[in-house]
């Protein structure tokens, strides 16, 4: 079953997924970021490539002719073929294909929204009787 952490009250989800990818990467050897839009998946995509100073990390966008060979998968597209590590969710809803990850990192931003949206999904999760954890930034 899926094991679950909540990364809350971040100021900067992009910069927390930055940091928790190359720690996913090194543990899992397979990461999927789910983000929220396109103008996002530009930004991770960018900054994986300048924002790390501890090395290169592979990554492509899921449409890459080489997605299922390449480690990190930064995308929006609400599905994922590929392999099944860890999950990074940027998004404000539950990803339908979450349960098919061994790990799934929810970040949650420190604005009232995002940390209503962030209660439901854990709500959600509970439940079902997953494995939660906190990590409150």
């Amino acid at each position: 079953m899926t094991v679950i952490d909540f990364y809350t009250h971040v100021k900067t989800p992009v910069s927390v997924a930055l940091r928790l990818v190359p720690k996913a990467y090194e543990q899992y050897h397979h990461v999927r970021v789910l983000t929220a839009n396109e103008a996002m998946t530009d930004e991770m995509d960018k900054r994986l490539w300048t924002d790390i100073p501890t090395g290169f990390f592979p990554h492509c966008r899921l449409s890459h002719p080489h997605a299922d060979q390449t480690p990190i998968v930064v995308d929006a597209a609400l599905s994922h073929d590929g392999k099944t590590a860890v999950l990074i969710n940027l998004r404000d809803d539950v990803p339908e294909f979450f349960s098919r990850f061994e790990r799934l990192l929810e970040i949650v931003g420190d604005d009232e929204a995002s940390l209503a949206k962030g209660r439901e999904r854990y709500a959600f999760y509970k439940e079902r009787g997953y494995t939660l954890r906190v990590h409150r930034s």
